[in-house]
């Protein structure tokens, strides 16, 4: 499993990348992606909608489930990968490079509140 360093993580197998003027990107973890098996379909949310954190904000589906992607910090969604629901297996091929959607935080420091590289990758062996 991998678990970049540079990325935080929550509880709910999101990875978050802080960016450039202060948006994160989201995307599933390596471990999820594992666990989820083939992906073959993913509904992403609206640019311009705003969610609490925690809210289920999008939905993947694999050939064995369904799971909705959560919300890592409240937020306004600015972007969502449209090449991504398109061709939604490029999860299973890097999921670290499969971004779905950015966010502008309502809470800049609410990013460092998430979990690290060692604690999330203690989190997933449970």
């Amino acid at each position: 499993m991998k678990t970049p360093e540079q990325l935080k993580y929550t509880e709910t197998h999101e990875w978050v990348a802080g960016e450039a003027g202060g948006t994160l990107a989201v995307g599933i973890t390596d471990h999820a992606q594992e666990v989820l098996g083939d992906i073959v379909f993913l509904e992403l949310p609206q640019t311009g909608k705003r969610y609490a954190k925690g809210e289920a904000c999008a939905v993947i589906e694999s050939v064995k489930a369904a799971s909705d992607i959560n919300m890592p910090v409240a937020g306004e969604i600015v972007a969502a990968n449209a090449d991504l629901a398109k061709s939604p297996e490029q999860v299973n091929t890097d999921a670290y490079a499969a971004w779905m959607f950015r966010i502008k935080p309502d809470n800049a420091a609410d990013f460092e509140q998430l979990m690290d590289a060692a604690a999330y990758a203690a989190h997933a062996q449970k």
